[in-house]
């Protein structure tokens, strides 16, 4: 009792919306994880409200990373509604070489011209600086394509989450956000399992057509 009455204490002092948004995130990750196409569902109310949650924050690169989440969250719902006409599911993937190298231009190129944006964009429009922008523009860009590779099925999706969780964990915990930095953590340990899971049907599927 002395436990559950700590942890109702210490969430009575939580922002709403940040409880909110730990819940359905653990919740759409873990589903995902299980390869069960409801995660979708949980990540739309997810991704609507970290978007005002990064907004208020001054997180401008993640407001519109989340932003760009929520159409992706709509795409992959109607992608994984897809299968063949005897309802064989959308098969896991694993990643090309081409993919790798299309991936790699895209952050090299795309992550510092859009923390050049976010540090000229503030002054012009008035806004307060943004924080981290160049640590934050990567990460964004990294999670997109993760994001992407998930609603495609692509088995190293999970790896890639997997680093950006880990680096994420700690731009949250400095930025007091705890909730998020706590959500940030459990996706970190839900990726994990979320690769070793997907890998295990991967072989399925590989010696099922053989």
């Amino acid at each position: 009792m002395g436990i559950i009455k700590t942890i109702a204490i210490w969430l009575s002092g939580q922002n709403l919306l940040e409880i909110i948004a730990f819940i359905t995130g653990i919740t759409c990750v873990w589903l995902a994880a299980l390869n069960n196409i409801w995660n979708w569902p949980f990540a739309l109310i997810n991704t609507a409200i970290l978007v005002y949650i990064f907004a208020k924050n001054n997180l401008y690169a993640d407001m519109g990373q989340y932003t760009y989440l929520f159409i992706s969250n709509i795409y992959g719902w109607y992608f994984w509604s897809s299968s063949s006409p005897q309802k064989i599911p959308v098969p896991i993937k694993s990643i090309t070489k081409k993919q790798i190298w299309w991936s790699a231009i895209i952050i090299i190129t795309v992550s510092p011209a859009l923390g050049f944006f976010l540090t000229s964009l503030a002054p012009i429009l008035h806004y307060s600086p943004a924080s981290f922008p160049y640590l934050d523009s990567f990460l964004t860009v990294c999670s997109l394509i993760a994001q992407i590779f998930l609603t495609r099925r692509i088995l190293q999706n999970w790896l890639l989450w997997v680093f950006v969780n880990l680096i994420y964990t700690g731009v949250y915990f400095v930025k007091d956000m705890k909730m998020i930095a706590l959500l940030s953590s459990v996706y970190l340990g839900l990726a994990v399992f979320g690769y070793f899971d997907w890998r295990k049907d991967y072989y399925k599927q590989q010696c099922l057509t053989r």
